[in-house]
């Protein structure tokens, strides 16, 4: 059922939800928010759904939406609220962090109906992210995945949390772009011969492209940038620049531009701090790594990140929406050429887990947790 939010006393007795703000909070919840400078809302919001502690989510191009819960479920949610598990996900290491991760439809989804999902992979020695697609059937009022096949696998099997695992197609279709977390390991994220703290370029099957910008074989064929430590946030501007969000440690928070080749910097340097206060150096000109374009201390503890193309929100064209777990916002960043700035931040009362755009230009929000809410942004009237 529909309602819309009309006060503070409406948030915390919607109907059928449990209040995300109270929701468990995991490592990547560990900081405290930054300071809140909040904008006035010009939205209005609805709650369309409720989720058991989602992660992600994809429109289908008939308005339907996937969302993944990191227990291991895979929900098939219908305008007016009526959602169904669909059939074949594989079976996840729920701990630290893991679970079912990302959904990304294939870029040629009207033909084969094939999706992608992230996971951490139960493995003998603990658990590692992998990468599988299946082709997504439906058939009396039922959904299932068919076929589904791992394509890669990150090779980090260990404990650990900090997996990443976020998916964007390039803007021809022809490459996938994988993030993948350094697992609270943080050395790897500096070592081309893993894949741990990196983001990877792939075809759409998996295999690896011929002129990645590291040559060789295995791990250093796949990596595209290098140097991060937990990317949740990645996608493609209409100019074809590649933007990233990812956890500091303590702050740092950042924003990045990724280009081909380039170092982040984890763990040698960032602009937050080790949880134990002891310091590590900032980014500074000339120390060989990539800065970021933007960074928040205190954190915001970014997690999905999209940019928006649509015309419901003039204003927000072009800019970038990143949803703010321990931040408990909405933050939007204008982004221009290669540079980029703050400009918006909406106190939301929870932690914002993902973004979407979906039909129309509307925003849609996945709160965090047990009782998550799925939110709907339009106008405000």
């Amino acid at each position: 059922m529909r309602m819309r939010l009309i006060s503070a006393l409406a948030v915390a007795v919607l109907t059928g939800c449990g209040s995300a703000g109270g929701a468990s909070k995991g490592a990547d919840a560990e900081r405290p928010s930054e300071a809140r400078t909040a904008s006035a809302r010009p939205f209005d919001m609805t709650v369309e759904g409720c989720f058991d502690r989602p992660f992600a989510m994809a429109f289908l191009p008939d308005g339907r939406l996937l969302v993944t819960e990191k227990p291991g479920v895979l929900k098939l949610w219908a305008p007016g609220g009526e959602t169904i598990d669909v059939a074949g996900v594989p079976k996840v290491a729920f701990v630290n962090q893991g679970g079912l991760l990302d959904v990304a439809l294939s870029p040629r989804f009207a033909q084969d109906h094939d999706i992608y999902l992230t996971y951490s992979e139960p493995r003998p020695k603990g658990s590692s992210l992998a990468l599988a697609r299946a082709q997504l059937v439906e058939a009396d009022g039922a959904a299932r995945l068919d076929g589904l096949r791992v394509i890669w696998r990150q090779g980090s099997d260990g404990s650990g949390g900090q997996f990443g695992g976020v998916i964007a197609f390039s803007p021809d279709g022809k490459y996938l772009f994988l993030t993948s977390g350094e697992r609270q390991r943080k050395t790897p994220a500096q070592d081309p011969n893993q894949t741990l703290g990196k983001i990877l370029r792939l075809y759409p099957d998996g295999t690896t492209p011929p002129f990645n910008p590291i040559s060789g074989s295995g791990a250093r064929s796949q990596i595209w940038s290098s140097g991060h430590r937990n990317p949740y946030g990645l996608a493609f501007a209409a100019d074809g620049r590649l933007w990233e969000t990812e956890m500091g440690p303590k702050g740092g928070d950042e924003l990045n531009m990724i280009l081909p080749g380039r170092n982040y910097g984890w763990p040698v340097v960032s602009n937050g701090d080790n949880y134990d206060g002891s310091p590590i150096p900032d980014h500074h000109p000339g120390d060989g790594f990539a800065a970021p374009k933007l960074s928040w201390n205190p954190s915001i503890s970014p997690g999905g990140f999209i940019i928006y193309s649509g015309s419901l929100f003039p204003r927000w064209r072009g800019s970038g929406l990143i949803a703010a777990l321990s931040g408990e916002a909405l933050i939007r960043v204008t982004l221009d050429g290669d540079t980029a700035a703050k400009a918006d931040r909406w106190d939301m009362g929870a932690r914002i887990r993902d973004v979407a755009q979906g039909p129309q230009g509307t925003v849609w929000l996945l709160e965090d947790g047990k009782g998550a809410r799925l939110l709907k942004l339009t106008p405000a009237r």
